[in-house]
C-alpha cells in the first residue's frame, strides 16, 4: 500500500544494500556462467554439507524435478557431487567440491565478505544493535500481516 509518504531513511538504506548486493551477485553469475538458481543452490550446498535434494528443494521452494534437473547441472560442471549415505544406499548426500573461497568461485561471496570487512571496522555493540532492531522490526511487519 502506497500513502504517498517518502521512504523511511532506513528503508531506503536498506533498499540501496539489497540491489547492491543482487547486482553484485548478478555479476558473479555472468562471470561463472550459472544461473541465478544455481548460484543460490550452491550458495545453500556450501553452507549445509552433506544435505539432501529434498532441503535444497524446501530452500529454494522448487519441485524435487527441478532440484534434480539442477544438481545434474552442478554436477556436470564439476561443482558439486553427489554421495551415498555410507548407512542407507537410498539417501544420498550433496556437496560442493569447489572452493568459494579461491578464484573465480569466490565472486559468489565477494560481496558479503567485503561488507564483513567494513562491519568488522566497526563498534561490535553497535552492529549488533542495529541487526537486533531489524530482526525486531521485520517481526513485528511479519506479525502484522
Amino acid at each position: 500500500m502506497h500513502t504517498g509518504q517518502e521512504p523511511s531513511k532506513l528503508r531506503t538504506a536498506l533498499s540501496r544494500y539489497v540491489h547492491a548486493r543482487a547486482t553484485a551477485l548478478s555479476e558473479a553469475r555472468r562471470e561463472l556462467s550459472i544461473g541465478e538458481g544455481d548460484a543460490k543452490a550452491l550458495l545453500f550446498i556450501t553452507d549445509h554439507p552433506g544435505c539432501r535434494a529434498a532441503d535444497i528443494a524446501a530452500h529454494l521452494g522448487i519441485t524435487a524435478a527441478g532440484v534434480t534437473a539442477l544438481v545434474d547441472r552442478l554436477v556436470d560442471r564439476g561443482i558439486v557431487e553427489r554421495e551415498y549415505d555410507a548407512n542407507d544406499r537410498r539417501v544420498i548426500h550433496i556437496t560442493c567440491v569447489v572452493d568459494l573461497a579461491e578464484e573465480p568461485w569466490s565472486a559468489l561471496g565477494r560481496f558479503d565478505s567485503d561488507f564483513d570487512q567494513v562491519l568488522g571496522t566497526y563498534d561490535p555493540d553497535r552492529t549488533d544493535g542495529f541487526a537486533a532492531l531489524l530482526d525486531e522490526l521485520l517481526e513485528t511487519a511479519a506479525a502484522a500481516r
